[in-house]
């Protein structure tokens, strides 16, 4: 099988490609534009096996999309790549309108120009907005999105299947619960915390720091969507979720505890605007359907994060200079400490 993988030099991406290629079975070609969160190092393991091919290419470049698929003719497209971060999105929205709805939109067209047989496009629980307690969000759910960020993924969620009921292009949506594990850019809370203590500078935490959030092992992501893109029904969306919800304020602490650093590191700055309070969401349809669990607890999960971080210092180091530290003194800078 043959799948063209969109993002696949990002965090979430680059892990499902090594998933894929060590299958045996399938084929990968990784089409990403290599953004600032696209890193070829993610994936030095499958670099030169014969079943992996890297097409350096932007997603809203329709001739170029139109040609790979012309010249692949893939099994599947699996979509991951967007610009995926909150912060970043709140300010400067544009990069993910253009990316996440208009990129979207243009993989879209090609697939149902060619006739793809399968299109599944990779969302997040972001969609459905802040839940109170003990309230989960199945996938009948109705989208409430609070961010730029978020906005664009419900877009292109919808976008997406309007193109199977229209169009009858076979799309499938999943929409999963915050990531975490190896080979993540440092902006997001966990990679984030984690490098920080290391280097024994301040975390920073939003507000008071008891924003819910469900914690999901990539590599259980992965099988989720691998289990949706073999399972899974067309026109149906699947939440894949980790069943472990945690205030962010306790998981900087089991961060610190882990990496043996003192609790006052932590700098408690003003909350980002419209921050949603509380994600959660359902994965019973998925477990159903298709037999997929996440098997990889938390605790176990982060242990095995923080090692990876702690022995990998030098690509830490390379991913944390240039872009990155305009990034950081422009969203952190500024923030008074509460």
């Amino acid at each position: 099988m043959k799948l063209l993988v969109t993002g696949g030099a990002g965090f979430i991406g680059s892990a499902f490609v090594r998933m894929a290629i060590a299958r045996k079975d399938l084929r990968v070609i990784n089409f990403d534009k290599l953004t600032y969160a696209g890193n070829l190092e993610n994936l030095t393991e499958v670099q030169d096996n014969d079943r992996y091919r890297f097409v350096h290419g932007d997603i809203c470049d329709q001739r170029l999309v139109d040609s790979i698929l012309a010249e692949e003719k893939p099994d599947a497209i699996v979509h991951f790549a967007a610009e995926s971060h909150v912060d970043r999105s709140i300010l400067s929205p544009e990069p993910v309108i253009q990316t996440n709805i208009h990129g979207t939109f243009t993989l879209l067209e090609s697939a149902r120009r060619l006739a793809t047989p399968r299109f599944v496009h990779v969302s997040t629980d972001e969609v459905y907005g802040s839940l109170e307690a003990p309230l989960e969000a199945t996938e009948a759910y109705p989208l409430n999105a609070s961010s730029p960020y978020s906005a664009s993924k419900a877009a292109s969620d919808l976008l997406a299947r309007s193109y199977f009921v229209t169009y009858k292009l076979p799309v499938v949506i999943t929409r999963a619960s915050n990531n975490y594990g190896p080979h993540q850019f440092p902006e997001k809370l966990i990679p984030l915390m984690i490098a920080n203590a290391l280097e024994d500078r301040p975390l920073p935490v939003y507000g008071d720091g008891m924003q819910v959030r469900d914690w999901l092992f990539v590599d259980d992501h992965c099988r989720g969507i691998l289990a949706v893109l073999e399972k899974g029904r067309d026109g149906e969306i699947y939440n894949i979720g980790g069943n472990r919800s945690l205030p962010n304020l306790d998981v900087v602490r089991k961060v610190l505890a882990i990496t043996g650093k003192a609790e006052s590191l932590i700098r408690y700055v003003t909350d980002r605007p419209g921050h949603d309070r509380r994600y959660a969401l359902s994965s019973e349809k998925l477990m159903r359907e298709t037999g997929w669990q996440p098997v990889t607890h938390f605790e176990e999960g982060l242990a095995r994060t923080v090692e990876w971080y702690r022995n990998n210092p030098a690509w830490v180091a390379r991913v944390r200079s240039g872009e990155y530290r305009t990034y950081y003194e422009k969203n952190y800078g500024n923030r008074d400490t509460q």
